[in-house]
C-alpha cells in the first residue's frame, strides 16, 4: 500500500505535540488533596436523556440557582466539552471534607405555569443530572441480572407513576469517597503520589448519589422529623403549579483504599458478557479477515502467478490466444473519468485514516482518558486539521500521475475546500435547529469562529503546502504505455451493472466493524462511555486489511473479465462499507425513535452526524482500496512483457 510517509511522519510528530500539549489531565498526574474541613466544589454539567439527544443546561429548569442563571458564567472547557454541549457552571450545595450533613435545606421553591411544564416535559423525556466534584461525574449505584456492580452517570429528575403523576427527586444522598495517601500502602506505586507538593490532605476517589423524592414538612423553614431522615415510604413530592417544593440533600464521607489514579477503573470496567461480546465482534471480524487472506494468496501464488509463466513463455503467441488481464495492458492505465474527484476523494480518505490511526495511538497510550473531558473530539480535531497537509498531498500525487492532468489547482481547492465545506455548512445548518430548541449542544458563536479559524488559518494553508510538495514530486510511473484508442469494453456477466459489484462489495468490510458500530451507538444512545480502544484498535486494523484484501481481489477479477475501468471501482468496491454503516445507523434511529418518540430536532441530529461519520468512513475505506488496487496493479503488470 502506498502512503505519504514524509508528510506522516512530519503530521504525527506536530500532532503528538499538540496533543501532548493540550491533554491537561491525565490518570494518575495531576492529584488534588483536601484538608479537613475544605471547600469542596460540586459542578453542573448537564442534562442528558436516552430518549432526546440535545443536551440542555442544569439551569434551564427551576433548580436552586436558577433564578440567577444569567449571572451564572461557565468555567473554562476546551472545544471538545463546547461541542458536546458540556458546562462547568458552580452549584449552590456546600460540601466540606469530611463534614458530613443531613437533611440540609438547599432552597424552596414555588414554580409557575411555565416552570411546571418545561419540568413536567424533562421528566417525561427521562432526563438526567451530570454533576461533578473534583473531576469525578456523580453516579448511581446499581446491579446488572448477574449481580454484578454497575454505575449509571448522573442521576434522574423525576419519575412518572403508572397513574400518570410526576415526581420530583427532590433530596438527594450524596456518598463521597475519599482516600488518604498516608494510610495506602501501595500509594507509591503510583507516580501521582510521588508528587510531595499535594500529599497532604485526602483525595476524592468517588461520587455517588441516591435519589428520594419526598414532600417535606417544614417548622421554620427546617424539615420535621416526619420527613427526615428521609426514606422512600413517605410520601413523594408531586410537581403541580404554585405547590411549593423544598430541595433538600445528605452527605456522607466514606474511607475507600481505592487509589487516586485508579480511581475511574470501577466506572470503566466492562462486564464479562459484554467483554465476550467484543471478543467474538473481534473473532468474527477476524475469520472475514482471514478468508481474504487465503482468497488473495490463491489469486496471487496460484492464478497470478499462472498467468506470469503464461504471458512471459519463450514461445510466440498468437495475439488471439492473449486473453484476461494482459490483453488490456494498454488501456489499463488510462485517465478515469473524473480524475479531479477521484482524486480529492483520495486525499480526503488519507486525511481521515491518518487522523483515526494516530486518535487510537493516544488512546492505547492512555492521553484520552475520560477524565480528560471532551480529549476524544478535541484531539480528533486538532489531528484532522494537522493531517490535511497529507491530504494535499496524497490528491495532489493522485492526480499528477494522470495524462493531462491541467486541472491542479482545482484538486487543490477541492482538497481543501469540498468535504470540509459540506460538513462545516451541514453543521452550521443543524446548528440553528440546535439553537432554536434552547439546547446547551448549539455552538456559540465564538466557536464557530474558532472552528473556521482552524479551517482556514490551519487546514487550508497546509492543503496548499502538501500539494505544493506532491506536485513538486515524482509523479508514480505506470509499466505500460497507454493506446491512443480505447479498446472496447466486454458486457457485464449476467448483465449486471457494475456498480452492483461495487455496492455488494462493501458488505465485507461493513462486516467486520458492525459489532463494534452497535455498541458505540448504544453507548451514545444511553449516554455512556465506551472506553475499549484496545478491542477498537484491534478491530480498526482489521478493518483496514479487509478493504485492502477485498480490494485487490474485487480489481483482479474485473481486470480478469478484460474490464479495464478499475479506478473508481477500486475506490468505491471498500467505500460503499459507508452506506451500509448510514443504512444501519437510520434502521437504528427508526427502532429507537419508535419505541422513545424522538423529537425532530434530536433526530435530525443524530441522522446529520451519521451521515458525516458514514461519508468519512467511506473515504477512509476507499482510500484503503484504492491505493491497495494501485498497488497490485502496478506490480503485476511491472512482472510482465509487453510488446
Amino acid at each position: 500500500m502506498i502512503f505519504p510517509h514524509r508528510f506522516a511522519v512530519y503530521a504525527t510528530l506536530i500532532a503528538t505535540f499538540c496533543a501532548a500539549s493540550n491533554a491537561f489531565y491525565l490518570p494518575g498526574i495531576a492529584p488534588v488533596s483536601y484538608e479537613e474541613g475544605k471547600d469542596l466544589e460540586v459542578m453542573a454539567n448537564k442534562l442528558t436523556s436516552p430518549k432526546n439527544k440535545l443536551p440542555y443546561d442544569y439551569y434551564s429548569l427551576p433548580f436552586c440557582g436558577s433564578e440567577h442563571k444569567k449571572g451564572l458564567r461557565s468555567k473554562p472547557v476546551n472545544l471538545g466539552q463546547v461541542l458536546m454541549g458540556d458546562r462547568m457552571k458552580p452549584t449552590e450545595y456546600e460540601f466540606k471534607m469530611k463534614v458530613p450533613v443531613h437533611c440540609k435545606v438547599l432552597c424552596t421553591k414555588k414554580l409557575g405555569l411555565e416552570e411546571v411544564k418545561i419540568l413536567r416535559k424533562r421528566i417525561k423525556e427521562d432526563y438526567a443530572v451530570r454533576l461533578n466534584l473534583d473531576n469525578m461525574p456523580v453516579v448511581i449505584k446499581g446491579e446488572t441480572a448477574n449481580r454484578r456492580e454497575a454505575y449509571r452517570f448522573g442521576y434522574d429528575i423525576g419519575r412518572v407513576d403508572p397513574d400518570g403523576k410526576l415526581y420530583i427527586n427532590n433530596h438527594l444522598k450524596f456518598k463521597v469517597f475519599y482516600n488518604d495517601p498516608k494510610e495506602t500502602s501501595d500509594s507509591f506505586n503510583s507516580l501521582a503520589d510521588l508528587d510531595t507538593g499535594s500529599s497532604e490532605g485526602y483525595r476524592i476517589v468517588g461520587f455517588e448519589v441516591e435519589t428520594y423524592s419526598v414532600k417535606h414538612k417544614l417548622n421554620d423553614g427546617k424539615p420535621t422529623s416526619h420527613t427526615c431522615p428521609v426514606s422512600n415510604a413517605m410520601e413523594p413530592m408531586e410537581v403541580k403549579e404554585d405547590e411549593p417544593i423544598t430541595f433538600t440533600y445528605d452527605i456522607e464521607y466514606v474511607a475507600d483504599p481505592i487509589r487516586w489514579a485508579t480511581r475511574w477503573d470501577k466506572l470503566l470496567r466492562a462486564n464479562p458478557e459484554l467483554k465476550q461480546i467484543q471478543w467474538f465482534s473481534i473473532v468474527n471480524s477476524l475469520m472475514i479477515s482471514l478468508f481474504l487472506t487465503a482468497l488473495v494468496g490463491t489469486v496471487l501464488l496460484r492464478t497470478v502467478l499462472r498467468d506470469f509463466s503464461r504471458y512471459n513463455a519463450l514461445e510466440e503467441e498468437d495475439e488471439e490466444d492473449i486473453t484476461g488481464w494482459k490483453l488490456v495492458h494498454g488501456d489499463v492505465f488510462r485517465t478515469p473519468q473524473h480524475p479531479v474527484l477521484l482524486s480529492i476523494f483520495c486525499g480526503s480518505g488519507s486525511q481521515t485514516l491518518w487522523m483515526v490511526t494516530i486518535t487510537l495511538f493516544f488512546a492505547l497510550l492512555g492521553f484520552l482518558s475520560p477524565a480528560y473531558r471532551g480529549g476524544l473530539i478535541t484531539t480528533m480535531l486538532s489531528l484532522w486539521v494537522l493531517a490535511s497537509s497529507i491530504c494535499g498531498y496524497s490528491s495532489a500525487r493522485v492526480y499528477s500521475s494522470f495524462e493531462n492532468g491541467q486541472k491542479r489547482k482545482l484538486v487543490t481547492l477541492g482538497s481543501a475546500f469540498l468535504f470540509p465545506g459540506l460538513t462545516f455548512a451541514t453543521f452550521f445548518v443543524l446548528n440553528l435547529f440546535v439553537w432554536g430548541s434552547g439546547s446547551s449542544g448549539a455552538v456559540p458563536f465564538t466557536t464557530l469562529l474558532l472552528l473556521l479559524f482552524m479551517w482556514f488559518g490551519i487546514s487550508v494553508p497546509l492543503v496548499f503546502a502538501g500539494s505544493y510538495v506532491g506536485y513538486k514530486s515524482k509523479p508514480y510511473e505506470f509499466p505500460c504505455r497507454t493506446n491512443q484508442i480505447p479498446r472496447q469494453i466486454p458486457a457485464a456477466p449476467l448483465n449486471i451493472p457494475q456498480g452492483a459489484y461495487v455496492v455488494l462489495a462493501g458488505i465485507l468490510p461493513f462486516g467486520t466493524v458492525f459489532m463494534e458500530l452497535v455498541f458505540i451507538l448504544n453507548s451514545i444512545w444511553q449516554n455512556q462511555i465506551l472506553y475499549l480502544f484496545g478491542m477498537l484498535s484491534i478491530v480498526f486494523a482489521i478493518l483496514v486489511v479487509t478493504c485492502a484484501e477485498m480490494s485487490i481481489v474485487f480489481t483482479y477479477l474485473t481486470l480478469a473479465a478484460e474490464r479495464w475501468t478499475w479506478w473508481w471501482q477500486a475506490f468505491g468496491g471498500s467505500a460503499s462499507a459507508g452506506l451500509y454503516m448510514f443504512l444501519y445507523s437510520l434502521y437504528y434511529i427508526a427502532t429507537q425513535a419508535a419505541t422513545d418518540h424522538m423529537p425532530f430536532v434530536s433526530t435530525l441530529m443524530f441522522m446529520t452526524y451519521s451521515t458525516v461519520v458514514s461519508a468519512a468512513f467511506s473515504l477512509m475505506c476507499g482510500y484503503v482500496g484504492f491505493f491497495s488496487s494501485f498497488w497490485f496493479v502496478r506490480k503485476i503488470y511491472a512482472n510482465i512483457r509487453v510488446d
